[in-house]
């Protein structure tokens, strides 16, 4: 949101001289404001007046920069749960009248929901506070499992120690992307947990950060740096790229592609013959959709869509996200839940108004869990998710 407020403004010309000019242009926005133009000066005036005119305009621009931002802030509460509709199609996967409903709030920054069929209960990360939660319809909020992605003797330095994606495998088992132990692991039934895979080619992996399962059972993560304090420029970090890979049923770890900058979500098509990465670089940030060959490779990367005109718009990034059993997409971005359909079409979205960072199927497969900030939500829709 921004506004444009016209002012009078006072200064000293070269002459030590008081003097005031033409109203001048303010742009008042998130960051601040912004002078788009000013005219040369006119009137000269006394001292005095001249102090009293200066402490009149700061006044003016405290007022309207308290103004603005709190018109920011009462506009982000109203419209999280707002669902904005693009395309007739969004009315056959996001009823008429359907509720955007806050299940739980206070964690740091949460991710990878997911569903546990056999119990009824959800999972999601609390990335900074190294946790995994749990909740569950009548109970509530409880911790899962501490520590969830840091199990080291001394202190985490950086700021996401914790476990991020969360999947089950076809027993039931929990499979997590471990940020500070630079892992992706197994719980197993007794509690202990297994490594899947921590290194390729003998140097250590960045962060894992989403995962997906084939039918095969072969296992699909991203790799990038966000659990190293320092990122992309950690003196620990031994690749030198950023991976996407394949963990086969057998245990062999095959790198897809280095060429994406930040890859992040992960998900396949119902067919399993397209896969989706999202890259939040920056500068390109963009939900990618790649070709998956017979032999479990992929080839044809390109754009599915653009995210940059989300992100200059809002806070947040293309994160995580899952496909309903039509191939429709449900994806986590700036300020709310991206719906695609499969030909690339953005059909609407479902508004959190913060940074949102995941999403799950649960229940029936009809419910769309979704994680934002430090909130969890869910959505009752009319499609499903595979296998539901």
């Amino acid at each position: 949101m921004s506004r444009s407020v016209l002012i009078g403004i006072t200064g000293i010309d070269g002459c030590g001289k008081g003097y005031i000019t033409d109203k001048i242009a303010i742009d008042l926005n998130q960051q601040g404001m912004k002078v788009a133009s000013i005219k040369v000066k006119r009137k000269i005036l006394s001292s005095g007046f001249l102090n009293f005119i200066q402490a009149m305009v700061i006044i003016v621009i405290i007022l309207q920069i308290v103004l603005v931002r709190t018109e920011e802030v009462n506009s982000s509460i109203a419209t999280s749960g707002t669902i904005v509709r693009l395309d007739p199609r969004l009315d056959q996967l996001v009823p008429q009248g359907a509720v955007l409903e806050k299940l739980a709030e206070g964690f740091t920054w949460v991710e990878g929901p997911v569903w546990n069929r056999e119990g009824g209960y959800l999972l999601f990360s609390d990335i900074p506070g190294n946790s995994v939660f749990k909740w569950k319809e009548e109970e509530g909020v409880s911790l899962y499992l501490k520590p969830s992605g840091y199990s080291g003797p001394v202190p985490f330095k950086g700021k996401e120690p914790g476990s991020n994606g969360l999947t089950f495998d076809s027993t039931g088992r929990l499979v997590l992307c471990e940020h500070g132990d630079r892992r992706v692991s197994r719980l197993e039934k007794n509690g202990t947990k297994t490594t899947l895979a921590d290194r390729y080619e003998g140097k250590r992996l960045n962060s894992p950060n989403d995962l997906v399962f084939k039918s095969t059972g072969d296992l699909y993560f991203t790799d990038p740096p966000f659990g190293l304090p320092e990122t992309f420029n950690d003196p620990a970090k031994e690749l030198p790229f950023q991976g996407v890979y394949r963990l086969s049923a057998g245990g062999k770890l095959t790198l897809l592609t280095k060429d994406i900058k930040a890859p992040n979500g992960i998900a396949f098509s119902p067919d399993e013959k397209i896969l989706y990465v999202t890259d939040v670089d920056p500068k390109r940030s963009a939900w990618l959709v790649f070709d998956v060959k017979d032999d479990g490779t992929i080839t044809n990367g390109r754009v599915f869509y653009d995210a940059m005109p989300f992100t200059k718009r809002m806070k947040g990034a293309p994160d995580g996200l899952k496909v309903d059993i039509n191939g429709n997409l449900f994806a986590a971005g700036p300020g709310g839940v991206y719906v695609f359909s499969p030909d690339g079409t953005h059909l609407g979205t479902i508004l959190t108004g913060v940074p949102t960072s995941n999403v799950g199927w649960g229940n029936d497969g009809s419910v769309l869990y979704i994680t934002a900030s430090d909130s969890i939500y869910r959505i009752k829709l009319n499609t499903k998710g595979k296998g539901f």
